[in-house]
């Protein structure tokens, strides 16, 4: 398995608006510098404080990425492969809900949180080796999405577009009708904030966190799977964490 990507994933995840866009981080500059990564790590928790707060402003005006590289105080590292990401709050985010479907729909972040919600436990697993043990989820069941718009006999898979305007992802459809995976507003249980992908993120629990891309925007159903962002640059498209902490595994509720 390849490392995890830098911005969406880790922390990660990105892309929605076309002028919103900015200049993808190679992965090369990311495996060249993960050793700051490692550094961050001993730093004391009041420096782990400090950087959490510069950091939140810093991540979507850094175009390297390398901000990303240093842990914030909840063991998470924040990611962007644009340049700037732009801020939604409740008053201008919008979710949409297309494709293969009959009924097409856009969700304001009230609607959303007027939905049924799930809560997950989990451990967050990054690729390149960092894990944030159990880690709270809370939000809408991508499930209950779907059924909504009425998914054409046709469909077998989702594709996951962001706000930043560069980041995607998939699943098939199967993978997207599970129970672990959400369309997350909050996470350690507060609010999504805009550095971990607020005000809603895609969190598939039981793959690698490159696949619960931050900044969600659009939800599209499709005819098969289209490789995202980091799959396109050589990560795994099925991105199991495995059996060894049991994440692969349906829950039953």
């Amino acid at each position: 398995m390849k490392p995890e990507h830098p911005s969406h994933g880790r922390d990660v995840p990105g892309g929605g608006d076309p002028d919103a866009r900015g200049a993808p981080v190679g992965r090369r500059v990311l495996l060249g510098t993960l050793g700051l990564g490692a550094l961050g790590l001993a730093a004391a928790p009041s420096l782990q404080r400090g950087l959490e707060s510069l950091l939140a402003g810093a991540a979507d005006r850094d175009p390297t990425g390398l901000t990303g590289l240093l842990p914030n105080g909840g063991g998470f590292r924040y990611y962007s492969v644009a340049a700037s990401v732009p801020r939604k709050d409740a008053r201008s985010y919008r979710l949409t809900v297309d494709g293969l479907v009959d009924r097409p729909a856009a969700y304001t972040l009230a609607d959303l949180k007027a939905l049924p919600q799930t809560r997950l436990v989990r451990d967050v697993q990054c690729v390149t080796g960092w894990r944030v043990p159990g880690t709270p989820f809370e939000g809408v069941r991508l499930s209950r999405l779907l059924d909504a718009a009425g998914v054409r006999p046709t469909a077998r898979a989702v594709r996951f577009t962001c706000f930043d305007g560069t980041y995607s992802e998939s699943l098939t459809l199967d993978q997207a009708r599970r129970a672990d995976v959400l369309v997350a507003l909050r996470m350690q249980d507060e609010d999504i904030g805009h550095g971990h992908g607020g005000p809603a993120r895609l969190y598939v629990a039981p793959m690698y966190f490159y696949k619960s891309a931050k900044w969600l925007s659009g939800i599209t159903v499709t005819d098969e799977v289209e490789p995202g962002y980091w799959e396109l640059r050589g990560y795994d498209v099925d991105a199991w964490v495995g059996r060894s902490n049991g994440r692969d595994d349906a829950p039953t509720s």
